[in-house]
């Protein structure tokens, strides 16, 4: 395998895995795995999880529904609020394939009825907690409102209530990750009771994968939306949503100098490559990545000694004991454990598997 820039590195074994896990937890909860591509943003990776029966995907952006519509996907829910600017793209996509967009306020309902030209699945992104974005849960009178508008419409269908909770992202027992799911939908089958005889076939949808992970039952829900769950990261270890030996994506980076006044690698991957996520570990210290070493066939578990403890755009400073700096030499290759593999893999806009096979990524104009 000759790498000689900042490469990232796919195993394909382990993400197949990761992806037969999540698709054989909803069979036996009987919910429907609208996983998000926006992790991998790859059509090869998005063919995995076609092989293992999922029909129906989740993106964050009308250009990244674009580019699987053009590939054969043709159920796509854009988990971002839809932007009304983008009318001539959404009547574009409406046109070919089942669209679903978001709304979290009455004028992007308005526009929507006024621009579009084809029908649309229209949901209501509901705020449980995380605090983001949404329409708080309790607000029966702006989701009346809301509810009248695309009620009175032909080319908006109302589909039902999504929720992300991205706060379970801040935690690291299980137990405050339950109470995050376990609360969200208590207020989505309060919405659903409140809701049902207006819209009988109103679906209720949730996705973050720490919950996805974790949970092993989805009841009260009808569909989850997991992405991160396929590559995983060291920030979902950390969080308890997997092991190291699940995390599915390294960055591999040339050692480009070394200061042992300092005890310090220089390595050829930066913050263009990583970006700057940063996990926080409970001694106060932040690292931006997790050193592995490369072997045959992959990388092992993290080792001792070694620390990411900066990037600058192109630059990662690892600090090493003394008993491992001499380990490494100028020219050899590192891999590093990405913080976040989402943002590491939009960075990065390709993959190297194990065996050599290149994989491509959305890379087009935003």
């Amino acid at each position: 395998m000759n790498i000689t820039t900042p490469t990232l590195l796919l195993d394909k074994e382990k993400a197949l895995r990761n992806i037969s896990r999540m698709v054989d937890k909803t069979k036996r909860s009987g919910v429907r795995l609208r996983p998000h591509f926006k992790t991998h943003q790859s059509v090869q990776v998005g063919e995995w999880f076609r092989e293992q029966g999922v029909e129906a995907i989740t993106v964050s952006s009308v250009h990244m529904a674009r580019y699987f519509a053009d590939h054969g996907w043709n159920d796509i829910l854009v988990a971002f609020p839809a932007n009304v600017l983008e009318m001539e793209s959404i009547n574009e996509l409406a046109s070919r394939i089942k669209l679903h967009l978001i709304a979290v306020n009455q004028e992007t309902v308005v526009a929507l009825a006024k621009g579009l030209q084809h029908p649309v699945q229209l949901s209501l992104k509901i705020d449980a907690g995380y605090h983001r974005t949404g329409i708080p849960a309790s607000n029966y009178a702006e989701i009346d409102a809301m509810l009248a508008l695309i009620q009175g419409q032909d080319k908006l269908q109302f589909a039902g209530f999504v929720v992300h909770n991205g706060h379970t992202y801040k935690q690291t027992y299980a137990a405050a990750i339950r109470n995050i799911h376990n609360t969200s939908v208590d207020q989505l089958q309060l919405l659903r009771e409140r809701y049902k005889a207006q819209f009988p076939n109103l679906q209720l949808s949730v996705g973050d994968t720490p919950s996805c992970s974790i949970l092993e039952s989805f009841e009260g829900v009808d569909e989850i939306r997991p992405g991160n769950f396929v590559f995983y990261d060291i920030t979902q270890q950390h969080i308890g949503s997997c092991a190291f030996e699940e995390i599915a994506v390294c960055m591999v980076c040339p050692v480009i100098a070394k200061h042992p006044d300092r005890g310090e690698l220089i390595l050829y991957g930066g913050s263009v490559h990583f970006s700057k996520d940063v996990l926080v570990q409970k001694d106060g210290n932040a690292v931006f990545g997790r050193v592995v070493e490369l072997t045959d066939k992959g990388w092992s578990e993290p080792l001792e000694g070694f620390e990411v403890v900066s990037l600058s755009q192109e630059h990662g400073v690892v600090r090493v004991s003394a008993e491992q700096f001499d380990k490494y030499n100028i020219g050899d290759l590192m891999g590093v454990l990405p913080v976040h593999s989402c943002l590491t893999a939009d960075a990065m806009r390709g993959y190297l598997t194990t065996e050599g096979e290149p994989i491509d990524h959305l890379s087009g104009v935003r």
